[in-house]
């Protein structure tokens, strides 16, 4: 009596007794009925599966794109012979025979972009490098000018220091060197210090760089590289070779837009060139993001493509609770019209199979979600990076718990409309 009393006089207390009443009946029902619940989590658990998974890979990527971006740099702008586009009309014989970038046209910005804060000089090939008995084969050796540790933002120095002015301007036979090359050439023993072959030359290591991995914007990769002072290999490698990639990199001031940077580049060049004004422009200017807002278009496709593979699994899953909770509500009929004559309300009947069906749905969400997060575990134990988001998991649980209403809120509304005298009839 006091209990009820104290019910009236807080309806809150009522309707939190009410909701957890119904996780009780709604718990009952899911484990007297084990395996049709396991057959109707089956498909919210491959569908929130499915679009978790595409969502984690997509996370995941342009996580690790935007990284490589800032490693590019944002406001960087790279001047080279071959334009960065991915288009299938691609006219790489109108590029074939454009000049490649020189030193000379690199000082040449330095002295007329005045929006340029910092501008450098990049070319170089692939060899073995060697150290007595031990070498890396298909090492990048680049030829590096003196401000390229301020134009980009991968020469990230573990253990040494970066070249000196005087090395620079001599071209000293010094280099810094990737970790993956330090490892394979010297395995346990302290790099800085000790002499490497390179391009035929012994050099002098005087950095190793951090562990950064692949670049997925980009073929390059520090872990395997070598830099040099660029007035050192320009004395080992033909400058006059076509093959050889060239580039120059210029950084744009504080408060300058890519496309003033782009503007002022464009006619530098040109007139370092010696373009006539009728004469189509015979150098790319490349940034960033012309390679990032590629992969955006098919970030996309992919999310559409895990939407309708998602969709179509949600959707059997759904028809499936919806089924499950129509067999749920004839099987509990009696049960139903004793409780409505013992005074519960349309509302508890409803809210009791709602939840009910919000609960099946929710524990298939949960699961799908925990399959991602063992993926996510695994790929991770092989270095690929991938992250489980808090809004991607928020994501999966919204969506189990809107599955989970829509499916069963037909037959709990069916179960709240039935007339007590003709439920306790029932004979199923």
């Amino acid at each position: 009596m006091q209990n009820n009393v104290l019910l009236q006089q807080r309806p809150y207390m009522l309707s939190l007794h009410l909701f957890f009443e119904s996780i009780t009946f709604a718990f009952k029902a899911l484990v007297q009925n084990k395996l049709r619940s396991i057959l109707s989590l089956l498909g919210i658990t491959i569908g929130i599966f499915s679009i978790i998974a595409v969502f984690t890979f997509i996370d995941s990527f342009q996580m690790s794109l935007q990284k490589d971006v800032n490693n590019l740099g944002s406001n960087v702008i790279y001047v080279e012979k071959w334009p960065w586009t991915f288009s299938k009309d691609y006219p790489w014989w109108k590029y074939w025979d454009r000049p490649q970038p020189t030193m000379n046209e690199k000082d040449f910005i330095e002295k007329k972009c005045k929006t340029a804060e910092s501008v450098a000089f990049t070319f170089g090939t692939n060899s073995t490098v060697e150290y007595f008995n031990s070498s890396v084969d298909n090492v990048s050796v680049n030829g590096i000018s003196d401000d390229y540790n301020k134009v980009v933002n991968w020469v990230q120095i573990n253990n040494g220091r970066y070249f000196t002015p005087n090395e620079f301007s001599s071209g000293s036979n010094v280099a810094i060197i990737g970790c993956d090359v330090a490892s394979g050439l010297f395995a346990n023993q302290e790099p800085i210090g000790k002499y490497i072959k390179v391009l035929g030359r012994k050099v002098l290591v005087v950095a190793v760089m951090k562990k950064q991995g692949e670049s997925k914007l980009s073929d390059i990769n520090m872990d395997v590289s070598v830099l040099l002072p660029a007035n050192f290999e320009r004395t080992l490698l033909d400058m006059r070779n076509r093959w050889m990639q060239k580039v120059i990199l210029v950084k744009a001031r504080t408060g300058v837009s890519n496309e003033q940077l782009i503007s002022e580049l464009k006619g530098v060049m040109r007139s370092v060139r010696e373009l006539k004004p009728e004469q189509e422009d015979n150098f790319a200017l490349n940034e960033s993001s012309m390679v990032s807002k590629n992969f955006t278009s098919l970030f996309d496709i992919v999310a559409v493509i895990g939407w309708v593979i998602g969709g179509f699994s949600i959707l059997v899953g759904g028809i499936g609770i919806a089924n499950i909770m129509f067999v749920s509500v004839k099987e509990r009929t009696s049960l139903i019209g004793i409780q409505k004559s013992l005074g519960a309300k349309n509302y508890f009947i409803l809210l009791q199979f709602i939840t009910e069906a919000i609960l099946l749905s929710l524990i298939g969400g949960l699961l799908g979600i925990s399959v991602d997060g063992i993926f996510v575990l695994i790929g991770n134990s092989f270095d690929m990076g991938l992250v489980l988001s808090l809004s991607n998991i928020m994501l999966g649980i919204t969506i189990s718990i809107l599955i989970g209403l829509i499916s069963g809120f037909i037959p709990a509304y069916t179960a709240s409309q039935l007339d007590p005298v003709e439920a306790i009839r029932s004979t199923y």
